[in-house]
């Protein structure tokens, strides 16, 4: 399928990248055609590599080969996510002032629009007059999604999840129409959940310290949901490369000593808890007061480790020991095969060890889970021999799908 992939200037223009990911890896022949203000989003060198053709914003480049006509005519879809008020506005009204326009004008395949503006700019008449506009000629105006905008604010007008976008402009080809944007799940109101998050580093001396890969933004994803969906959230939150979304209280913490202290203090009274952090297994025996010198002349170091304590397991027998079922305890198994075992066989050992009602699994190692935008993780429900698989998928989807699988046991 050729798309043409239009990008209007809103901050949602960087969720054009995973949409534009999604069309090219499923084999679709896609050319971005961003507006100006677009580009100060996102540039065009990003646009070029993730589609593998050259970006423009002007009817004046390769004029020889009328590209504001070609563009249009040779599409079988054309979608402009995210779609800003001004945007829409001029294709309502037909105007025609750089190549993404002209090339609405000339398609005549099914064209989409997925609107993302401030819920005032997406309520204003005028905007709504343009939306009724369009679909009266033809054209599918997504609905947005109800949600965390820029800042602070929480309301329509966010852009729908790449994954939403892409299944809609699928329906759209095949002679359907999306399903319009339904409103936020609310099933976490008045829920307390503890997400912890990012990895723990442990202190060798004042500049080195043993941690890991981990970047903190699966459990972000996950605090971020469950935040959407009601409920009051607390992020514990060790080394992480992400921010922190508004409105979520968060201990930052170092070790995992630290981590442990953390999360046990606000699971007091939790509903939830969600061990997304990578916790050090192993930390040094003695810290040295002062940096470790290469005085050795054999140029070796012996550094004695001690075991770190299992956070999950020590959750799990407290709350047992109170005779309650709360808090509900999701423990994550980041796993490696190796000759002992495969990943699955590893997790399902932690898993009996733990005690844990949830475990999260997933494969890592170099470039793999750690720092990326997408995962694949498997769900394990206590009393069930049954396992989930969720994605490949961004770790916003993975973050849904798992309050999907909570939310019930809550009940």
């Amino acid at each position: 399928m050729r798309v043409v992939l239009g990008v209007s200037g809103g901050i949602a223009a960087y969720k054009a990248c995973s949409l534009l990911r999604l069309f090219t890896e499923h084999g679709h022949d896609v050319t971005v055609v961003p507006t100006a203000a677009a580009l100060e989003f996102v540039g065009a060198p990003t646009w070029a590599a993730l589609s593998g053709k050259p970006v423009s914003t002007e009817v004046w480049t390769s004029v020889h080969e009328v590209p504001h006509v070609r563009i249009g005519q040779s599409a079988d879809l054309v979608v402009v996510a995210p779609a800003t008020a001004d945007l829409l506005a001029k294709a309502a009204h037909g105007l025609a002032d750089d190549l993404l326009t002209n090339t609405l004008l000339t398609a005549r395949c099914p064209v989409a629009f997925a609107p993302a503006m401030h819920t005032e700019m997406w309520e204003h008449p005028a905007t709504q007059a343009n939306v009724a506009t369009l679909r009266s000629r033809g054209a599918h105006v997504i609905d947005p999604a109800v949600g965390r905008l820029t800042g602070k604010d929480t309301g329509a007008g966010r852009l729908p999840e790449p994954e939403v976008l892409y299944a809609a402009c699928l329906a759209i080809v095949e002679g359907g129409a999306p399903a319009p944007a339904e409103a936020p799940t609310r099933d976490l109101e008045g829920r307390r959940v503890v997400v912890s998050a990012g990895g723990t580093r442990e202190p060798l001396e004042p500049v080195r310290y043993l941690g890991n890969r981990s970047s903190g933004k699966q459990g972000v994803a996950i605090a971020r949901a469950a935040s959407e969906r009601g409920a009051k959230v607390t992020l514990v939150a060790a080394t992480m490369t992400v921010p922190v979304p508004e409105g979520i209280d968060v201990v930052p913490v170092e070790t995992t000593l630290e981590l442990q202290r953390a999360v046990e203090e606000a699971a007091d009274g939790a509903d939830v808890v969600v061990m997304a952090a990578a916790p050090a297994d192993f930390r040094p025996a003695a810290v040295s007061e002062s940096k470790i010198k290469k005085s050795d002349p054999d140029g070796g170091l012996t550094v004695e480790l001690v075991e770190n304590p299992d956070i999950v397991r020590a959750l799990v027998t407290a709350r047992d020991a109170r005779g309650g079922r709360m808090p509900l305890v999701v423990s994550f198994a980041a796993e490696t095969g190796d000759a002992q075992g495969s990943v699955m066989d590893h997790a399902r050992a932690k898993f009996a060890r733990k005690g844990s009602d949830l475990q999260v699994v997933n494969q890592v190692g170099t470039d793999l889970t750690f720092g990326k935008d997408e995962t694949t993780v498997h769900l394990m429900l206590r009393g069930s021999d049954e396992v989930t698989t969720v994605g490949p998928a961004s770790k916003d989807a993975v973050a849904d799908a798992l309050w999907d699988t909570i939310s019930p046991l809550l009940d």
